[in-house]
């Protein structure tokens, strides 16, 4: 039988070649957060996207960083933004990174520290490599599949960083509490039932993609979101905590597909388990 897309493994080539690109990765996405933080401390001009979206110029400050330096690294790769998306072909190609150069644009203008660069490097449709940063918080959550996660803080994640091994934690047993994390700026009707059928959920509201690195660390047992949501939004948190012990599924506990041509490189929903053993 020939496996899905979805479910090749990768190559030994592109498994080797993520690895060699982690470093040069996680450099790039704090260099992308200094420019957030370093415009943040001025005025923020703020514009609408058509639809209906807030753009700032720290959205494509960041962009500009990524893109030339993904450029730089692997110029053969090709990359899907969201300030670029508009230009994207789907189906993509075998190998992409998908990159959200500041999500949690909301959580930026209203002054809060839970905004992220996101990188993630995508095979065959499948998330293997993630780099997760959270400028404001000096927290950089990365991931390889197969490989490890870890957590990385200090030195502005530069030369001196302290890089700490991370793991996503079991459910905890009946009768005892667990954390979902659900979305400051996003909710909805689906997720909150989801949430509420479950006997002793308590609810840790967080913003942008902060909620995948706090499941893959084990601060958090379950991220749900069960309305659409951006590829580029999902693809390098999921890379991190599937890296991290972890899964991360459609509503139905089948795996994701990206870049395989949905209008508007939509997912229509997703969870995060940081046990992968749960239900």
């Amino acid at each position: 039988m020939t496996a899905s897309p979805a479910s090749i493994p990768p190559s030994a080539a592109i498994d080797a070649r993520a690895a060699a690109l982690l470093e040069p990765l996680t450099a790039l996405v704090t260099a992308a957060g200094a420019a957030i933080l370093a415009i943040r401390r001025g005025a923020v001009e703020v514009a609408e996207k058509a639809d209906g979206s807030p753009v700032t110029q720290a959205d494509l400050a960041a962009d500009r960083i990524i893109a030339d330096g993904l450029a730089r690294l692997a110029p053969d790769i090709a990359s899907l933004s969201e300030e670029c998306a508009g230009a994207a072909e789907a189906p993509l190609s075998d190998l992409v990174f998908v990159v959200d150069p500041l999500d949690g644009t909301k959580e930026f203008i209203a002054g809060r520290d839970e905004f992220t660069v996101n990188v993630a490097l995508v095979a065959h449709g499948t998330p293997i490599l993630g780099v997760v940063g959270a400028p404001a918080l000096g927290v950089v959550w990365r991931g390889h599949v197969g490989h490890g996660a870890a957590r990385v803080t200090g030195a502005a994640c530069g030369e001196g960083a302290v890089v700490e091994p991370i793991h996503t934690r079991p459910l905890p047993a009946p009768g005892h509490p667990w954390i979902a994390a659900v979305s400051r700026s996003h909710g909805d009707a689906r997720t909150d039932a989801f949430i509420a059928a479950r006997p002793g959920a308590t609810r840790k509201t967080l913003g942008s993609a902060v909620k995948f690195g706090r499941v893959a660390e084990g601060c958090v047992d379950i991220y749900p979101r069960l309305a659409p949501t951006s590829e580029w939004d999902v693809a390098a948190g999921h890379a991190v905590v599937v890296a991290a012990g972890g899964k991360v599924t459609d509503a139905q506990g089948q795996p994701l597909r990206y870049g395989a041509g949905r209008p508007g490189f939509l997912l229509p929903n997703f969870i995060a388990w940081g046990d992968p053993a749960a239900i």
